[in-house]
């Protein structure tokens, strides 16, 4: 692990005894068998069959520019490489810095899971939306990494937008029933960073669904993404220059389950560190999602109960709290 510093002293220790490991299973190389969709002609057929077959797609000729994808990359990993004091100093409000978990409060802080339940993942969470609030124009970094951030985020909410109104056009819904079951405002970015761990098989992040309408990822040649499907694991290779698209648990609640929330996991890396970037979008504030297999909620009704049960049981249940159970 490099620059010791820079992690949090947990990660330091490295102990095994306090880490999310994971099982060895059979995996499968999925380079050729994850579905390919092209922004630029979209295949409805084929966007249908990803989503409702795997709830992940890998996404090309999206006109992100490559350099930006590069470029937010390498500034994350200058800002990562602060101390940890420095990082937990400097990112507070609106943008917040998080370690260990993945699950946070609405405000951006860890939810905390107890010393016997660490990812090894950290990460800057940056809601789009109060971007502008982040103090960053004394520091030359952090002001490079604000512009950046500014810039993608204005071509991930133009990605959502597009794949949203053919999903929602694939699933024959109301389209203007539906504007409100995604909204570019609610739009965060996480960028987060793996350690290198040679001595343990560990686990960035559990076995799990993302509560967002979609997920778009921005990986690095490391990998480590792998997708749960068919009660096997898919390996997520990254190709440089695309971007992977998972569905999350609001859009299969959208679909009335007719499309899929991805399952999937991030294992650690033994030999290097794993950078990503992930943008999330959500429905609008008090957007009711109706759905013949769903009492009606809000984003923030699931929300809510996610959190309660991190807190209670220790994870997530998710969609299954709202399903309407036929006798």
């Amino acid at each position: 692990m490099s620059n010791l510093g820079s992690y949090p002293p947990a990660f330091r220790r490295q102990n095994k005894e306090r880490s999310q490991k994971y099982d060895p299973v059979d995996e499968e190389d999925s380079l050729d068998l994850i579905p390919l969709i092209d922004l630029q002609c979209i295949n409805l057929d084929k966007l249908g069959e990803a989503c409702k077959e795997w709830g992940l797609f890998r996404l090309v000729n999206h006109q992100v520019p490559l350099t930006l994808m590069n470029q937010l990359q390498e500034q994350a990993k200058k800002v990562f490489s602060l101390s940890f004091e420095s990082k937990q100093g400097l990112f507070t409000s609106p943008v917040s810095y998080f370690w260990g978990t993945p699950a946070l409060t609405p405000s951006g802080t860890a939810l905390s899971r107890g010393p016997n339940n660490i990812h090894w993942v950290e990460g800057f969470n940056v809601p789009l939306g109060q971007l502008s609030q982040f103090q960053a124009d004394e520091d030359p970094m952090l002001h490079s990494f604000r512009l950046l951030l500014e810039e993608y985020g204005r071509h991930m909410g133009r990605l959502a937008k597009t794949l949203f109104e053919a999903m929602v056009k694939n699933l024959n819904l109301d389209s203007e029933e539906s504007k409100s079951n995604l909204s570019e405002s609610t739009g965060y970015v996480r960028a987060y960073r793996y350690p290198g761990l040679p001595e343990t098989e560990a686990l960035g992040m559990e076995l799990h669904t993302d509560s967002s309408v979609l997920s778009i990822l921005n990986q690095d040649i490391v990998g480590g993404l792998e997708l749960f499907k068919d009660d096997k694991w898919f390996k997520v290779k990254p190709i440089p220059g695309t971007m992977i698209i998972n569905l999350g648990d609001m859009m299969q609640a959208i679909s009335n389950d007719e499309y899929m929330s991805a399952k999937h996991r991030v294992k650690v890396n033994k030999q290097v560190e794993r950078f990503s970037i992930c943008y999330f979008v959500f429905p609008e504030e008090g957007s009711v999602i109706r759905s013949s297999n769903y009492k009606p909620f809000t984003y923030s009704d699931f929300r809510a109960q996610v959190q309660d049960d991190i807190k209670t049981l220790g994870y997530k249940v998710g969609l299954e709290r709202f399903k309407i159970h036929q006798d």
